[in-house]
């Protein structure tokens, strides 16, 4: 996980992701999904998903699975 010139986005949802490690991926990857949802606006939402094309290894693995969930 790189942290050289991050995203404010890619900081937020892994700082989320280290809420919910606990979790089962699934059930934790899908809440933050759905709270990016609930609580983030269009152009938060649009700088995430270039950051998932881009550079995907800026997050982490359970923010990684919720960016993902995000595109469908």
């Amino acid at each position: 996980m790189s942290t050289t010139s991050q995203s404010p986005q890619v900081r937020l949802i892994n700082e989320i992701a280290l809420q919910f490690e606990g979790q089962p991926v699934s059930r934790a990857a899908t809440a933050i999904a759905e709270h990016i949802r609930a609580f983030w606006d269009p152009r938060m939402r649009a700088d995430l998903n270039q950051q998932l094309v881009d550079n995907p290894g800026a997050l982490s693995p359970l923010a990684l699975s919720a960016a993902k969930l995000l595109r469908h």
